[in-house]
């Protein structure tokens, strides 16, 4: 920070101080260097690059975005008409453009075909997100482009305010931290040929709204939530916000009707802000003989909002060995049995920015379970304290935040049912009818099915989201499931009708947003009487391919009782963060 500070000083001192350029050696420069445009580029030098070096850049109308020391290095946007006279500069040893190398948050960003985006120009500029955690602490990757977000002097969470009672906005637990890093952070301090992984954000150059609601040990209130969501439709003109993110969340104890969180979300929703909650780390609970299903929690369950479980990515760039994590909670939801999730994402090991400080770095430090330095730069020993590896839907959420951030970017004038309606329709419907997980610690496995209630209308695909031109009419409010007592069938409803909202649901209006095209067939059934396989509103039957050993309790899914008994540990004024350290499963 010192030599940054040496730096700007210099640079001010020296303004007038920059020579003539000279005509460069194309020697110096690769061979896959674009003829034309802006680039961000690698500027190698022999020795340190100095106040002149810096200034030669910025005089050809260049951008400094990092020094690389160890490559007395320095990366900056120019244009690449500047190359040669870049290169006049006997000091300049190399420049090449600064490629992209391994994937981005390891391999969540590929598989969910972000990095694509990304290299089209999609990166959530101008887009606020308003981020209801557990606060952010500053953090070289969540900078401002240019120089003076280079020396840690602006950076992109552009208004921070705590709801946590005497206490400031700063991360203690560490997860909201965490999440800001997946939503935008842009890999500053994993960037650069001697890293082998990068950890960039889905919309790296997003602005961040932090309202902090949940404290050092993530619980909170709903009070708190409900005000931070009020704050942040009051500050959507200021800092054009158009997505909320919500990694929390708890039980259900009443309809969406009356659950004032749920309340909460649709007055965001309706005053033009996409709402995405994570679903809950409830699938693998079977307390009430329910397999898991019926545990997703409020505000989740409320059919506005856009609502996320978690996969594995299992470690490599593509979707076709990704499975879903078993800890992810599945619908329907409890009451008034919602169709939830409405999309999965990646939420198993996600590498993002660490809190080292924090609660939850501490308990990962008493795990074991730390992100060694040498995982993203050979040959460094010790524990990272700039990354760590979380699990749970928190970390799946903000990947749908992110994207909902680049479909607005693209196009200002969607609503959001438009942004919900397009990630379902878009989203990868290519499963397995089963897996099998085993949980790392116990050795116990779970056995999930690939139904609607545990991956809803599919895989975030955002790249195919970015290319999809169809615009839904009417309300994208997610379906009711409904159970015929006497057949044991279970079909869909359109829930505004079910409540008497007076909206049109886009659902099954056209053949756009069929049932079929939305969720795909392989998670409706033939078996009611005159149902056809490509119109059928059923999703539940003798004849599933899940089979009839996965339990529907009458009186904990279907009943009008909840799945979260009068034991359970939730207190009435808990909101739940990520709860506590989630380990990943196998």
């Amino acid at each position: 920070m010192i030599k940054k500070y040496r730096l700007l000083t210099a640079l001010i001192t020296a303004l007038t101080l920059l020579p003539g350029l000279l005509f460069g050696q194309r020697s110096k420069v690769s061979s896959d260097m674009p003829a034309s445009g802006s680039v961000s580029v690698i500027i190698q030098y022999k020795t340190a690059p100095t106040v002149i070096s810096g200034l030669n850049i910025l005089g050809l109308g260049g951008l400094l975005n990092q020094l690389l020391s160890s490559l007395n290095a320095l990366v900056a946007v120019i244009d690449a008409s500047a190359v040669d006279q870049i290169t006049a500069d006997p000091n300049v040893v190399y420049i090449s453009p600064d490629r992209s190398l391994s994937g981005m948050l390891e391999y969540a960003n590929p598989t969910v075909n972000a990095n694509i985006a990304l290299q089209h120009g999609f990166d959530g500029s101008g887009i606020g997100i308003a981020l209801i955690d557990s606060g952010v602490t500053v953090d070289a990757d969540l900078n401002a482009e240019g120089l003076l977000g280079l020396l840690g002097l602006q950076s992109r969470v552009v208004y921070n305010q705590s709801f946590v009672t005497g206490q400031n906005a700063q991360d203690q637990y560490g997860h909201g931290t965490h999440v800001a890093g997946i939503l935008a952070g842009d890999a500053d301090l994993s960037s650069g040929p001697q890293y082998i992984h990068t950890f960039r954000g889905i919309a790296p150059n997003a602005q961040i709204v932090n309202l902090r609601v949940l404290d050092a040990n993530g619980n909170g209130s709903d009070s708190a939530v409900i005000s931070a969501i009020e704050q942040a439709v009051a500050l959507k003109s200021q800092y054009n916000i158009r997505v909320i993110n919500l990694s929390l969340g708890r039980p259900v104890y009443e309809s969406f009707q009356q659950d004032p969180l749920c309340r909460a979300v649709e007055y965001a929703w309706k005053n033009g802000i996409a709402v995405v909650v994570a679903a809950g780390n409830f699938g693998r609970d079977n307390t009430s003989g329910n397999n898991g299903y019926g545990t997703i929690l409020s505000p989740a369950n409320d059919p506005s909002v856009i609502t996320v479980g978690a996969m594995k990515d299992e470690q490599t760039v593509t979707r076709s060995d990704d499975r879903i994590a078993s800890y992810s909670s599945k619908g329907p939801s409890a009451l008034d049995h919602i169709v939830k999730p409405d999309i999965v994402a990646p939420g198993n090991h996600i590498i993002s920015i660490a809190q080292p400080s924090s609660t939850l770095y501490s308990e990962a430090r008493a795990a074991g379970v730390l992100t060694p330095v040498s995982y993203y730069w050979p040959g460094m020993g010790g524990n990272s304290t700039q990354y760590l590896a979380l699990n749970g839907t928190s970390m799946a959420a903000p990947m749908v935040s992110a994207a909902a951030a680049l479909l607005v970017q693209q196009d200002s004038t969607l609503t959001p049912d438009q942004i919900k309606a397009r990630l379902m329709l878009t989203a990868s419907k290519s499963f397995p009818i089963a897996s099998v997980a085993t949980d790392p610690v116990t050795g116990a496995t779970y056995t999930s099915y690939y139904d609607i209630f545990t991956i809803g209308a599919g895989y975030l695909d955002v790249w195919a989201a970015l290319n999809d031109t169809h615009q839904a009419s009417g309300s994208a409010a997610s379906p009711t499931a409904v159970m015929n007592s006497s057949t044991g069938t279970v079909s869909l409803a359109d829930t505004n009708a079910l409540y008497s909202t007076g909206q049109t649901t886009v659902w099954g209006s056209s053949n756009d947003y069929s049932l079929t095209t939305v969720w795909g067939s392989s998670v409706l059934v033939s078996d009611a009487p005159g149902a056809t396989s490509s119109g059928s509103t059923t999703v539940w039957g003798s004849t599933t391919v899940w089979g009839s050993t996965t339990v529907w309790g009458s009186t904990t899914v279907w009943g009008s009782t909840t799945v979260w008994g009068s034991t359970t540990v939730w207190g009435s004024t808990t909101v739940w963060g990520s709860g506590g350290l989630l380990l990943g499963e196998n």
